[in-house]
């Protein structure tokens, strides 16, 4: 059983909203007793000792905000855990702790192994320094003999990219090679614990998937990765559990395709199963907008499903309103995966067909899609009405959710292969004889 090499508990940060006034400067104390006649003769004896009440601002509100309140989580070794939320969620605020670069305010956290960090381009470096000397100052910072610096020096030079530049002083770099160079310290000198932020977006996406099997390569050594990123691609492709943050606190955790399904659900306002649309968010013209939409399988006659098995015949129909005339225009379904990428995209046009309206005429649309092979999981459906590179007349991102289930009773494609499309193969083997590999395999 993996032993807990991250144990937070009731973990809180407070900051101060501006800056807290200094009761004792020169400046101050001299304003004051300027000001005290006026106060006397205003009969106002009570403010100096109302504005130096620290628990209140000018508003009357708290001048204090809590980054993070009551987070409390578990990371086991060779764990890769993604911290996942909006902006000022305080993922960074979490991570900032963790590494010891700041104290909390409540609450506590035990780490057991070696950490390192990439908080934040050029965090541990020094702008007057080489790259060769920060490489082997962050390395010591990091715990590391130079012996052992020297062994990796090669390998980190190579991964970062920076071989040119490597006695240049790091105030010449750009942010992108202060980060290739950072990252590629911090992972090749062999942390227990590896903390990562935000920094892979100053890349590049060519250096974004090297980072990403570097991460990969660690995590598979049983090394414990905990991971801050916006790209929920990044995320699910990583890491096995993750970490929702809202407001500072823990809102959910789990498996990764399902907090990130939540997460993005949320982000989106999504609706479920079958809804009303008239008030969802929406883009477009407006001269004709979707009002519903229902979900079903083929061979089901109970009406709206929230549940679709993997492989069955699957209808989805809305209903459009036409506020003005609407000339031949396209009605699409898109279904979008958990991180928000687009992975199926029916629509009339395709099928040689369109769509014309009257002001204030309405209509069905159906669209039958047959044996929708999609992994198990949390999909999302949007609508788009419109006429290609002319007009986007009505676009409702998300529409609603859809949660795919293993076939109930044949269990067709057990799902163990990564991926978010099941394709139905058949396979033909043919061993050629006379082939030292062929009897290999045959007698394999």
């Amino acid at each position: 059983m993996s032993r807990t090499v991250i144990q937070v508990e009731g973990l809180g940060k407070r900051y101060r909203i501006g800056q807290p006034r200094q009761q004792n400067a020169l400046s101050h104390v001299i304003g004051d007793v300027l000001r005290a006649p006026l106060r006397l003769l205003s009969g106002n004896s009570n403010v100096s000792r109302a504005s130096s009440n620290g628990n209140k601002n000018a508003s009357g509100s708290s001048p204090y905000i809590w980054a993070l309140k009551d987070v409390t989580f578990d990371v086991k070794e060779g764990e890769v855990v993604g911290l996942i939320g909006r902006n000022g969620a305080g993922k960074s605020t979490l991570l900032k702790i963790l590494a010891r670069v700041t104290r909390p305010t409540e609450g506590h956290a035990e780490i057991h192994g070696r950490i390192g960090s990439l908080l934040e381009v050029g965090t541990g470096f020094h702008p007057e320094l080489t790259g060769r000397e920060n490489v082997f100052m962050s390395g010591a910072l990091l715990g590391m003999r130079a012996a052992e610096i020297r062994r990796k020096f090669d390998e980190i030079v190579a991964f970062s990219e920076v071989e040119r530049f490597l006695d240049t002083p790091l105030k010449h770099y750009s942010s992108g090679m202060q980060m290739r160079l950072a990252f590629a310290v911090a992972a090749h000198l062999e942390p227990e614990i590896l903390f990562v932020d935000e920094v892979l977006s100053v890349g590049d996406a060519s250096f974004q998937k090297k980072c990403l099997g570097k991460m990969s390569d660690i995590s598979e050594q049983g090394r414990t990765i905990l991971f801050v990123s916006h790209s929920m691609a990044a995320i699910n492709a990583l890491c096995s559990r993750a970490v929702m943050l809202d407001h500072g606190r823990t809102k959910y955790e789990g498996p990764t395709a399902e907090i990130s399904a939540r997460y993005y659900a949320e982000a989106m306002g999504q609706v479920s199963g079958e809804g009303d649309l008239t008030t969802v968010q929406r883009t477009g013209s407006g001269k004709a907008h979707f009002t519903s939409i229902g979900i079903q399988a083929a061979s089901s006659e109970k009406g709206a499903l929230d549940v679709a098995e993997t492989g069955c015949d699957l209808i989805i129909e809305t209903n459009v309103v036409a506020r003005t005339e609407l000339p031949e225009s396209n009605v699409a379904v898109i279904i979008y995966d958990s991180t928000g990428y687009r992975l199926i995209d029916v629509n009339l046009n395709q099928r040689g067909e369109y769509l014309r309206m009257a002001a204030g005429e309405k209509a069905c649309v159906r669209f039958l899609l047959r044996q929708l092979l999609l992994k198990p999981g949390t999909y999302f459906i949007g609508l788009w009405i419109g006429r290609g590179g002319i007009e986007h007349i009505d676009n409702v991102e998300n529409a609603a959710t859809l949660t795919v289930a293993p076939h109930a009773e044949t269990q067709v494609h057990s799902i163990v292969f990564p991926g978010p499309y099941l394709c139905r193969f058949e396979t033909h083997v043919v061993i050629t004889e006379g082939s030292a590999v062929s009897e290999r395999l045959a007698a394999g």
